[in-house]
């Protein structure tokens, strides 16, 4: 649970008091009517059109779920009792099976970058501000880039290295994985603006990856409420893997290029690049979301799998 963030996330084999919470109609309806405005047990009675003790028996059992807060605040006469969604979001999932103990997974922050070279429009920002100057290559140089959450730019590529983890381990790579928050970039945002973008790792060209849009319809689920509404907003959560057979993106494949291609066993980093092809087919610009911005509150993540034995 991020209670930052206000996010619950159930698990069903273990948490089977808050679906029993909100397995019932009444009950979801007064979550939905505090979740626009906090209310008192008279408003919500008196919008759900039930009696109040109806209505305070939901309550109460919502709370002892922990899925609201009640607080009293002065009335006319005494006090009356306030209630408030305990949560923003309530998401149920299954638990993940565990990644086997023989795999490797580093996160490398979005401003983390060794390498760029980029065109006007572009820019980066963090949480807080623009860093640098719009529309300015150069910015891209300012130390405070560490700091990044959102990245774009309108040709060009973006760099960084991993650590090569191959190098420290006995067993066989089976898979390198890296995921990120993607999306096109245009001026504005157009959730029809194709654009073609590329992964390289150690040089070699894996494939590319046709982004369907720049995203604008509604806030990220992460972007701070300064980012203009009319910037782009959230993307999306690509999967780019290497096995031994082949690449893909999200299980489907892209192209031949299998491990041994990368020739990882000859390098001490691995490099990771990402952008646009000159004269390719949709040249649509490209924003990489980070942390505190998009949906997914994650930077570049690197996932080594390796065989058990």
């Amino acid at each position: 649970m991020d209670k930052e963030e206000k996010v619950l996330i159930v698990n069903p084999l273990e948490n089977i008091e808050i679906l029993k919470a909100l397995a019932s109609e009444p009950r979801i309806q007064i979550l939905d009517l505090i979740r626009k405005n906090a209310m008192n047990v008279n408003e919500i009675s008196s919008a759900l059109k039930l009696p109040q003790s109806t209505a305070a028996t939901h309550i109460a059992k919502l709370e002892e779920a922990g899925l609201i807060n009640s607080e009293s605040v002065k009335a006319r006469k005494g006090s009356q009792k306030i209630c408030v969604p305990s949560f923003r979001e309530i998401l149920v999932e299954f638990p993940e099976d565990k990644k086997e103990d023989n795999s490797v997974e580093v996160e490398m922050p979005i401003g983390l970058f060794t390498d760029f070279h980029v065109t006007a429009p572009c820019g980066l920002c963090s949480t807080e501000k623009i860093i640098g100057f719009l529309d300015m290559p150069d910015s891209f140089l300012n130390p405070n880039r560490m700091s990044a959450g959102l990245i774009w730019c309108t040709t060009g590529f973006i760099e960084y290295k991993f650590p090569n983890n191959t190098l420290n381990n006995s067993h066989k790579l089976t898979k390198l994985e890296l995921s990120m928050e993607l999306s096109s970039e245009t001026p504005g945002t157009n959730p029809a603006w194709l654009s073609d973008i590329t992964m390289w790792l150690n040089g070699v060209d894996i494939g590319t990856w046709t982004s369907p849009g720049d995203f604008g319809d509604r806030r990220g689920k992460y972007t701070p409420l300064w980012w203009k509404l009319e910037g782009s907003q959230y993307g999306l959560l690509k999967h780019w893997s290497v096995t031994e057979n082949g690449s893909y993106i999200d299980g489907i494949r892209i192209s031949g290029v299998c491990l041994e291609d990368l020739h990882l066993n000859e390098h001490h980093s691995v490099t990771m690049r990402i952008g646009l092809k000159e004269n390719t087919e949709h040249p649509g610009g490209m924003n990489i979301f980070g942390r505190g911005f998009g949906n997914y509150d994650q930077g570049i993540k690197m996932f080594m799998q390796f065989a058990s034995e």
